[in-house]
């Protein structure tokens, strides 16, 4: 039984408000304690050895991967050092398929001409591989893309 909550004067009335969800046999189900809103656990267990880290050096135009990435993980690029240029981060999904470059909405996703180290990407597709389209036009660009 729910704890009570008074209704005061002047509305004499209180909005209630449940929670559902499609339940196994596909009606309403509704979130209660003892029937809790089903979750999904993403990155408790891995889901396979993750690969080894991609890392290098360019002073000039470079494609570096492919990197295969581990599914339903972050991959996290890091970009250092003194340098000018674009890092485009690319995705094939599998080794006899067009890298493309990646996109959020329709616009340009993981493109950097600075330093830096964020979460890029994460992967659903089995034998996807990412890549990293370098375009050094001055210094020296240090590169790791990982998990």
């Amino acid at each position: 039984m729910s704890p009570p909550y008074p209704i005061s004067v002047p509305a004499g009335f209180a909005p209630a408000f449940a929670l559902g969800y499609a339940g196994q046999s596909g009606d309403l189900a509704l979130v209660a304690p003892t029937a809790p809103l089903p979750v999904q656990i993403m990155n408790d267990v891995p889901t396979g050895p993750g690969a080894a880290p991609l890392t290098g050096s360019a002073t000039g135009a470079l494609l570096a991967g492919p990197f295969t990435p581990r599914s339903a993980a972050p991959v996290i690029l890091a970009l250092w050092g003194e340098w000018t240029g674009t890092v485009q981060l690319e995705r094939a999904a599998g080794p006899d398929e067009p890298r493309l470059p990646v996109t959020a909405g329709g616009a340009a996703w993981a493109r950097f001409t600075a330093n830096a180290c964020e979460a890029v990407w994460a992967e659903s597709e089995a034998g996807a591989g990412l890549y990293l389209a370098i375009a050094v036009t001055a210094g020296t660009l240090h590169y790791r893309i990982a998990q």
